[in-house]
């Protein structure tokens, strides 16, 4: 399993993008819809490290309590129904069986933390070698 990113809700995506690139430093990674789940995405990459975080922004949601920031912690994994497997057996909750996004080429899931914090799993699709 590979850790791949962090996302947190935003309010306003283009204040959110302005404050995460000018402000921290972050370098913009992307940006889509995601129609299926009336909301938008975008990444943005710490240039030394790597890390990225995802800013989330939900079509309607203006305000959220607070602790409703931090959406999810994404992971890769190489086989997505071998690790709900595990973690079925290990007490895991899954929030979201395995499903694609249109225009997507992997499968993700969702499973829950004992705090009920959502976690990301991705698998992505196996390259002829």
């Amino acid at each position: 399993m590979k850790f791949l990113h962090t996302s947190i809700t935003v309010r306003r995506m283009d204040e959110s993008l302005r404050f995460y690139t000018e402000v921290l430093g972050l370098v913009a990674d992307g940006r889509r819809a995601i129609p299926e789940n009336r909301a938008e995405i975008a990444f943005v990459r710490d240039p030394d490290s790597g890390a990225r975080v995802e800013l989330t922004h939900w079509e309607g949601k203006e305000s959220f309590e607070a602790g409703e920031q931090l959406d999810h912690l994404a992971f890769e994994v190489a086989d997505l129904d071998a690790t709900l497997a595990t973690m079925r057996r290990a007490g895991v909750r899954v929030a979201k069986e395995p499903y694609r996004l249109a225009g997507g080429s992997g499968r993700i899931a969702f499973v829950l933390d004992p705090n009920d914090v959502w976690i990301e799993l991705i698998e992505h699709p196996t390259r002829p070698g």
